[in-house]
């Protein structure tokens, strides 16, 4: 090994254990973030639905005893100018302070890991609030995606207050969005295990796992500490049968097509949002309140119908998690299993598509539950001896996974996340059997319009090549040499390197004085250094040394190496022989060529 390569390894391992200490502050203040956010909503649900509207919605984790004797209200005409307030003022405060906060979050989250890698400070307290306001009203909507969106927010804040690098920005990032959704649903390993596995549709992000595992485990903690570490869903008695399994494929691919039936819905919904907003000039904060308020119409005309369908339009409200419950108690007759999917899929994209702030998880999951539980009910009335009374929560469990570990694509951390937030490892089996066929079925369909194909797709990944080409491929055969090297000298002025930056279109040049080598100035370096005098800034009082090189020596893996660690896109590079003296310059476009060209070769060859 090269000394440049065993100082860019001794680099990568400083900076692992400072992202390992990173994520132990991460933590806390994620934890700390999600109790505030938890107790909000809790707050604002009991005096909008509880007092305001007059229904006493149930929880998860109530037992079997106290939600027998719950009754749906006899009116709920309330709801509608509830729903629609808190669609307004939720759309308002979205589009007047952060736009990217509407909709579900998760998206948001992807998405800017695999662009710049930036969430603006006020994201999480605006989606923090616009979520407790849409979802407490009525809106139909989960937590992931805010608290996703919230967590990686602040791992962007968090990033920013240790001077982060891009690539270490996005680690904390995703560690964040992990931690959160570890911590609000009390699966700390699928949580951690989720946020390398949701950015993409066919591919998993390895190295943001170890960062997640100590965020979460030390959030989860904190949150645990005060709000218990009970799992979220309390289970009735449970029996399944390998001779069962066949049944469990059959669960699967019923609930994959329900998850497309889902996204086709979801989509359709915030297309028809914005096209006719856009079409009648009108303003887009308008858009939730809009949605909310169709929402309400439609959950007050359930209950015109019949009792089920009433019950149906309860169960479709806010985050339906009590509904879920009730179905695991195996507590909702057959007819209403029936309609729950398709009501709580329309109220979803109604909240959702229209710009509303709250997650599709949520939602899923009660979809999935009530798809599984009808499923399964079916089967037990279709033939009893195979499918007892006590398989059908089996079949609603099961449901959960396979309907939104196929269409999020991340089937692995979803299997585990279910069985934490149940406490039944039982479950794996079957549940592996369902989500296979249903990830089968719904292959390249998401729920999540910001995952991208694979790591070889995401801007994220630009950088990474071939390790064994590079290796092949010596510094001195990819740099400019240096008789064609645009040099400067530390008493220089920097208005004049601009001057040459602007003419050459080069952002970057070593400094030498009497030919030797004693710094670097990028355009980056001149910019920082605006705040002086601009007639007097010379180069020297702007340029980085000492400067970081490379030798005629290296290889293209150890300019990787040097660069990728260290952030930089130029590296003089020096005789091998004396230290201080130019040979030439390496950039990052030096490298992708000389990479493209070898790879082209071999190709050919």
């Amino acid at each position: 090994m090269t000394e440049s390569r065993r100082s860019s390894a001794a680099d990568a391992f400083g900076e692992h254990r400072r992202l390992i200490s990173i994520s132990v502050v991460l933590g806390i203040v994620i934890g700390c973030a999600t109790l505030i956010f938890f107790w909000g909503m809790a707050a604002a649900v009991e005096f909008f639905m509880n007092i305001v509207v007059g229904i006493n919605l149930p929880s998860p984790g109530q037992s079997l005893e106290s939600l027998s004797g719950w009754k749906a209200p006899e009116s709920i005409l309330l709801l509608l100018p509830v729903i629609t307030s808190g669609g307004l003022a939720s759309g308002y405060i979205i589009w007047r302070f952060c736009p990217e906060a509407e909709g579900a979050g998760t998206d948001a989250a992807i998405r800017s890991y695999h662009t710049e890698g930036r969430i603006r400070w006020r994201v999480p307290v605006v989606k923090g609030i616009a979520s407790v306001l849409t979802i407490a009203t009525g809106g139909s909507g989960g937590r992931l995606g805010p608290v996703g969106q919230i967590s990686a927010g602040l791992g962007s804040v968090v990033a920013d207050a240790f001077g982060l690098s891009e690539k270490e920005r996005r680690i904390i990032i995703a560690a964040g969005f992990g931690a959160g959704i570890a911590t609000i649903f009390k699966a700390p390993l699928g949580g951690a295990v989720l946020c390398g596995e949701i950015l993409y549709l066919h591919d998993f992000e390895s190295e943001v796992l170890i960062p997640a595992f100590i965020s979460s485990i030390v959030s989860y903690s904190i949150f645990g500490y005060f709000v218990g570490y009970i799992p979220i869903f309390a289970t009735a008695e449970m029996y399944w049968t390998y001779a069962q399994i066949p049944f469990f494929l059959g669960a699967g691919a019923v609930t994959g097509l329900m998850g497309l039936v889902y996204i086709w819905m979801y989509g359709s919904s915030r297309a028809s949002f914005a096209a006719f907003f856009e079409a009648h000039n009108l303003p887009v904060y308008l858009k939730p309140a809009a949605g909310a308020f169709l929402v309400g119409l439609f959950v007050i005309g359930l209950s015109f119908f019949s009792p089920e369908m009433f019950l149906a339009g309860i169960a479709s409200l806010g985050t339906g998690y009590g509904g879920l419950q009730m179905i695991m108690y195996n507590m909702i007759p057959f007819s209403v299993l029936l309609l729950i999917p398709f009501t709580k899929v329309i109220t979803t994209s109604l909240t959702i598509g229209s710009g509303g702030s709250g997650g599709v998880f949520g939602p899923a999951l009660v979809i999935g539950a009530a798809t599984g539980g009808a499923f399964g009910t079916f089967l037990h009335l279709l033939v009893p001896v195979y499918v007892p009374s006590a398989s059908i929560p089996v079949f609603a469990v099961v449901g959960m996974i396979s309907l939104f570990g196929g269409i999020s694509h991340a089937p692995v951390a979803v299997l585990i996340m279910i069985v934490e937030m149940t406490g039944n490892l039982s479950l794996f089996v079957p549940a592996m059997a369902a989500v296979a066929i249903s990830s089968i079925i719904t292959w390249d369909s998401s729920i999540f319009f910001a995952q991208v194909e694979d790591r070889a797709r995401s801007p994220a990944h630009r950088g990474d090549y071939r390790i064994d080409i590079l290796r092949d491929i010596g510094v001195a055969g990819a740099m400019v040499v240096g008789d064609d090297v645009i040099t400067v000298t530390a008493d220089m002025a920097a208005r004049e390197v601009l001057e040459i930056i602007e003419r050459t279109g080069h952002t970057g040049y070593p400094v030498v004085d009497e030919e030797k080598l004693v710094g670097i100035v990028t355009i980056g370096d001149l910019r920082g250094g605006e705040t002086k005098d601009s007639k007097l800034l010379t180069v020297r009082d702007c340029m980085t040394a000492p400067v970081r090189t490379l030798s005629t020596a290296d290889t293209l893996e150890d300019a990787v190496l040097l660069m990728t660690g260290k952030d930089i896109h130029h590296v003089p590079v020096v005789f091998s022989n004396e230290e201080d003296r130019i040979a030439g310059l390496l950039t990052t476009t030096d490298i992708m060529r000389a990479y493209a060209k070898a790879l082209h070769s071999e190709i050919g060859d």
